[in-house]
């Protein structure tokens, strides 16, 4: 993909491939979370086709394309589906661990830069997600959804 400008590197939703290519990461990853001894308990009955379509609709507003999930509630409703939860650390580190191999799974671009830039959320979105699950953990009620951008590495064109 080329930016539309020279100055401006394309978003990482558009450089992912569009709409499509979250609705297969976010498949891909669920489908590992649902045989996952670790992580599917905490989802009994399974993850379900609106519980996947809400989190698409998340990560593409997050890497820069429509923003749906904000009229869905936002930054306090993706909060409120993690409260209390009690994260464990192994958890949160198995999350990020099969979201990295859901990437894989979906084909998504394995340049360094994505990958960086997805990891980078990652790591940022279920360490947030570990301690706004916490019983009695002091959270940010109230933020917009982020907007994630390329950080220090944007996509090599030569």
């Amino acid at each position: 993909m080329t930016p539309t400008t020279e100055d401006e590197p394309p978003s990482l939703y558009a450089w992912a491939g569009g709409t499509d290519a979250f609705r297969r990461l976010i498949a891909a990853f669920y489908d590992r979370v649902e045989v996952d001894d670790l992580l599917s308990p905490l989802f009994p009955g399974g993850v379900s086709q609106e519980h996947r379509a809400h989190v698409v609709l998340w990560w593409v507003e997050v890497f820069g394309g429509p923003a749906d999930y904000t009229p869905l509630g936002g930054y306090q409703r993706m909060l409120d589906h993690h409260r209390g939860l009690g994260i464990t650390v192994e958890q949160r580190f198995r999350f990020a661990s099969l979201m990295s191999l859901a990437a894989d799974d979906a084909g998504l671009p394995d340049d360094p830069e994505f990958r960086a830039a997805l990891v980078g959320y990652l790591e940022w979105a279920t360490r947030l997600a570990l301690h706004n699950s916490q019983p009695g953990a002091e959270v940010v009620t109230e933020a917009p959804v982020p907007r994630w951008g390329w950080g220090v590495a944007p996509p090599y064109q030569p």
